[in-house]
């Protein structure tokens, strides 16, 4: 089985020097096994998640024609489309018709940096649909905990790896995030799956680290061991779903693992089941270059530095199908 451990984070911040190091040592095993790990004692309320859902299914269910006016690119702001993102096609050309059964609103962070050129790609201002007046409170609300999560996460990270606890947090105070709420529609919406088609097909996450808020079901998150083989992610209520991603297995020369993952089709044993997600992708600062860190910390793999806007704008293109 995949080792995907559960911390307590407010544990954590009260912990003495000595239980952090336990902790420190079980996460670092877990980022070489699995690259995931569930998070308890995060401070965002299951009542604030259970509100924005709803505000979020009140606008999935608006006619398509009405969201039209919403829509957007990946990398953009607003509501994506179910058939417009293929997330399993880095490298090769998007099949439209294996496009992912999801459709997805997505924010950004408010925020500038004073860099002209990475504000006007990465901080664009979000569009909040006016049909659910109440979505712009609560994804602001979600967002601004997550953020203060994601602190707690590179601090833990970064313990783990022996560096100094900021050495993340430092290089990312001026990230963008992109948030999503996530729809997959029921079977009987969306209809079967044509084979090798999911509601997210295999693919790794971009930046740093990914912060997931999701419901169990049949047509759940599956993660991939290194032997290739696909196991149901285990789920704790309340806890929070992390994962690592691109950039920072990238980050530790491959000391720590990128894992792929999917969301499985709707299944034809609950075909009325209709799933949401809550997503936060957290990201270095878009100006950060990043390159392996040196054995022993980092873990010996050689890649060429890469500026984060450049890796992300090549990442943005190759997951849109429009």
């Amino acid at each position: 089985m995949l080792d995907i451990p559960l911390f307590d984070v407010a544990d954590w911040r009260d912990a003495p020097a000595d239980r952090r190091r336990v902790q420190a040592d079980r996460l670092d095993r877990a980022m070489k096994d699995s690259g995931f790990f569930m998070v308890s004692g995060h401070g965002i309320e299951p009542a604030l998640s259970a509100e924005l859902r709803a505000a979020a299914a009140e606008f999935f269910a608006l006619p398509d024609d009405l969201k039209e006016r919403y829509r957007t690119v990946v990398g953009g702001r607003g509501w994506i489309r179910t058939g417009d993102e293929a997330n399993a096609y880095y490298g090769d050309v998007p099949d439209v018709d294996k496009a992912d059964l999801k459709e997805t609103l997505t924010f950004g962070r408010e925020h500038t940096t004073g860099d002209a050129d990475i504000d006007e790609t990465y901080f664009r201002a979000n569009v909040y649909p006016q049909e659910v007046p109440a979505l712009e409170a609560l994804v602001s609300r979600w967002a601004e905990a997550a953020r203060a999560l994601y602190r707690d996460l590179l601090e833990m990270l970064a313990t783990a790896l022996g560096l100094d606890e900021g050495y993340f947090v430092e290089r990312a105070g001026d990230s963008p995030h992109t948030f999503n709420v996530n729809r997959y529609p029921a079977l009987s919406v969306v209809g079967r799956a044509k084979e090798g088609q999911y509601r997210i097909a295999p693919h790794t996450d971009w930046g740093l680290v990914t912060i997931l808020d999701r419901q169990p079901g049949y047509g759940g998150l599956q993660v991939q061991g290194a032997d290739g083989q696909w196991q149901d992610a285990p789920f704790v209520e309340g806890a929070l779903t992390i994962n690592i991603a691109d950039l920072l297995a990238r980050w530790t020369g491959d000391r720590w693992r990128s894992t792929r993952h999917r969301v499985l089709a709707p299944s034809e044993d609950e075909p009325s089941e209709e799933l949401y997600s809550i997503i936060a992708f957290m990201e270095p600062d878009m100006t950060q270059v990043v390159e392996p860190l040196a054995p022993p910390i980092g873990g010996g793999a050689v890649y060429a530095p890469v500026r984060a806007a450049d890796y992300f704008t090549e990442r943005n293109a190759a997951a849109s199908v429009s």
